[in-house]
């Protein structure tokens, strides 16, 4: 962790980019002014002159504020990163004693002080707080291009010239084109609003080769959530791989809009800036930014409320609810029917938190409790014997030349229930299979594959890539079981959520399996969870965004092996 330093120490710039609502930008320009920032604008060259003069003189009081030099911006384009570049460069060289820059834009809502966010920082005074996943790793996008943004070119403006941008990128992947990214460069994806210091700041802007870099990123598409987060790479010597800012979107890549009735979610996430705030959310803008005398000024930020509701917002929006018939989800009818004679339980997750899950299990519910049936090495059957019910093979080689009859055959050949464990380990032969099958119960714990990693002992470049591995095939496995032909019953809990609960989720899965939930008093023994936290922000700051694993605080502390 970064040895803190007096507050007194931390200067704050702010770069704004404002492209519409000037009335509202203004407001909020001043509002970082005379917190104690100085504040660099950056006005869109499309916006109109006489709104620009209002602005101008709206805010003509401020001697901390300045206006950069405008450029005509557009979705997608390197007029964004120049944008904030000639903003940054004009606050570093009026304001010498800055030691942090943040990019906002002008419809962004500062939730606490200025000085809330400096204490914070001088808590953390050489850290760069940006998002920078590694896009080869984690396909965390909406529409299709990771890392073909970086390989082909994208001379047409995605919104204005949708058809020629299509077409163009059509040729370059018929022809087999590919850029050549400039030596040195690992690209990587994030948000366009990040927090820096000054010294990495600068060593982006004053790179010996930039001319080089901003050469090859003006053919980048979107390189506002490419640019620094690459760069940051090169220069930073402590990443600290996250937004603070919130900013949240939805499964088609559109940013969530905050209204009036969202006033107490903002302000129970003690988050330093919010984005984006309906321009009549008079309400928001009268309230923050808000001072908790109850908090620290430098307290972590608490959104996970927020961020469960955005998650049950982007579920609502994809799957819908029973009898409602939209546009987007007209359904189309799944005609597959009776894949098995009996109902059977599929369990994911369990045995990584508890290692002597199965033999626990068994012992409160009638039915065969087995292992991974579908490990590599072959099945692991109840008792873990050679031969199964119906004289099944564990062989692996065997099983695997019909996994779907291999299953029907065990379930229909026993009287009593079949339960078994799963894992992104596992071969993912039945995921669909499973998920449409209406005699399947499916409960995952997602995030659980990451536990045995972090008592695992191995070198953290290795950790990383397992992670990076396993977690590709639980975001596959959760939109199976997300998706709209789903017919098994399913209960899904993020690592966080049932690592707080772990008694009431085991008392509804044995109630859902036919027995008594009230054999769920004495828990299995359960791995230390303790480290978790900042094993977690580790693989962030390694690049790697986990996903799925639930509520960890990012600021928990814990010691790791000199050799990670």
């Amino acid at each position: 962790m970064s040895a803190g330093i007096p507050i007194e120490d931390i200067r704050l710039g702010v770069v704004m980019l404002c492209h519409n609502e000037p009335i509202i930008a203004a407001r909020m320009a001043r509002a970082w002014a005379t917190g104690g920032a100085a504040v660099a604008i950056h006005a869109d060259a499309k916006m109109p002159a006489s709104e620009l003069a209002a602005m101008r003189e709206q805010l003509g009081d401020l001697a901390g504020l300045r206006f950069s030099r405008r450029h005509a911006c557009e979705w997608g384009t390197f007029s964004l990163v120049q944008a904030t570049q000639d903003a940054c460069s004009l606050l570093l060289r009026e304001f010498p004693d800055l030691t942090h820059v943040m990019v906002v834009s002008g419809s962004c809502l500062p939730l606490r002080p200025v000085a809330d966010l400096c204490a914070f920082l001088a808590r953390h005074p050489r850290r760069d707080f940006i998002e920078s996943v590694t896009a080869e790793d984690v396909g965390w996008t909406v529409g299709g291009l990771n890392e073909e943004r970086f390989t082909l070119r994208f001379p047409f403006a995605y919104r204005r010239r949708r058809k020629l941008f299509d077409r163009y990128v059509a040729f370059q992947r018929r022809i087999r084109f590919r850029r050549r990214i400039p030596q040195g460069l690992v690209p990587h994806l994030g948000s366009q609003w990040w927090c820096m210091t000054r010294g990495t700041l600068s060593a982006i802007l004053d790179d010996p080769r930039r001319a080089e870099f901003d050469r090859y990123f003006r053919r980048v598409w979107i390189p506002d959530e490419s640019y620094f987060q690459t760069l940051a790479r090169r220069h930073s010597l402590q990443i600290e791989s996250r937004s603070l800012t919130m900013s949240k979107f939805d499964d088609q890549g559109k940013p969530y809009i905050f209204y009036d009735d969202h006033l107490n979610m903002l302000r129970e996430s003690r988050g330093f800036v919010a984005r984006k705030i309906w321009p009549k959310a008079h309400r928001l803008y009268d309230y923050f930014p808000h001072e908790d005398p109850a908090s620290a000024p430098d307290a972590e930020p608490a959104p996970q409320r927020l961020e469960r509701m955005v998650a049950h917002a982007v579920a609502r929006r994809r799957l819908g609810r029973p009898g409602l018939y939209m546009q987007s989800r007209f359904p189309v009818k799944d005609r597959e029917n009776g894949k098995t004679s009996a109902p059977y339980a599929v369990l994911q997750g369990f045995t990584e938190i508890f290692p002597d899950f199965g033999p626990w299990l068994a012992a409160r519910i009638d039915a065969d409790v087995h292992g991974h049936l579908f490990a590599p090495h072959g099945a692991e059957f109840a008792g873990r014997v050679s031969i199964g019910p119906g004289c099944l093979s564990d062989s692996a080689a065997l099983r695997d030349l019909d996994p779907r009859s291999y299953v029907a055959n065990l379930i229909r050949i026993s009287r009593r229930m079949q339960v078994w464990q799963y894992s992104p380990r596992d071969e993912q032969y039945l995921n669909w299979f499973m998920a449409t099958d209406p005699n399947a119960r499916i409960f995952v714990i997602t995030g659980a594959w990451a536990v045995p990693l972090l008592h695992s002992g191995m070198p953290f470049d290795d950790i990383r890539r397992v992670a990076a591995v396993l977690q590709r095939v639980e975001l596959e496995q959760i939109d199976i079981l997300h998706s709209v032909w789903l017919k098994a019953r399913t209960r899904i809990w993020d690592l966080g959520d049932f690592c707080a609960r772990p008694s009431a989720a085991l008392r509804g899965l044995i109630e859902e399996l036919g027995g008594d939930p009230e054999a769920a008093v004495n828990l299995p023994p359960m791995r230390k969870m303790a480290a978790m936290g900042r094993f977690l922000q580790r693989l962030r700051n390694a690049g790697l965004r986990p996903q799925l694993m639930g509520d960890f605080p990012a600021a928990e502390t814990t010691n790791f092996r000199k050799d990670d």
